[in-house]
């Protein structure tokens, strides 16, 4: 009888070994493509139904550029204090003026103050304040304050204007 409670005792301490490692395998795998790609979502909503498509996203977003990859690519990330990041930003980039309404491929970027809205068909995301997009060469600059914190990313424009 003793040998039978090992035996079982065996089997499901390896079965728990073995989904704990494989649940946190799959954690870390997420966690680094989250990293390498876009922030965890934050005040994000997917639509299912109600007036609008299913998988509609809305939402604040303050990485809403990352997800877009048929329109621009992330290539770098600086993030720190505000004086920091303010020498990072690239030598001749030119702030967008509020108001401004810019279209590459299916995205459109509209700039307001301190925030940015970002539409492709029927996704609607918005960068929240404090924002502020810079243009340069082919390259989008998006600058993202919170008290003496801040992120700057640099976007390559994929797709035509």
């Amino acid at each position: 009888m003793l040998r039978y409670f090992a035996i079982a005792t065996v089997i499901v301490l390896s079965i728990a070994v073995i989904v704990t490692a494989h649940s946190y395998g799959d954690f870390m795998r997420f966690r680094l493509a989250a990293s390498r790609h876009s922030p965890v979502p934050q005040h994000l909503r997917i639509s299912a139904g109600g007036g609008s498509s299913e998988g509609d996203v809305t939402g604040d977003a303050p990485w809403a550029l990352s997800a877009l990859p048929d329109c621009f690519t992330q290539r770098s990330e600086t993030a720190g204090s505000q004086a920091y990041v303010a020498t990072r930003i690239p030598a001749g980039a030119q702030p967008v003026a509020d108001g401004t309404r810019l279209r590459y491929g299916p995205c459109t970027i509209l700039v307001r103050r301190s925030e940015l809205l970002v539409e492709r068909g029927s996704d609607h995301l918005r960068v929240p304040p404090r924002a502020t997009l810079y243009t340069v060469g082919n390259s989008l600059v998006l600058v993202r304050t919170s008290g003496n914190y801040a992120v700057l990313r640099t976007y390559e424009i994929t797709t035509n204007h």
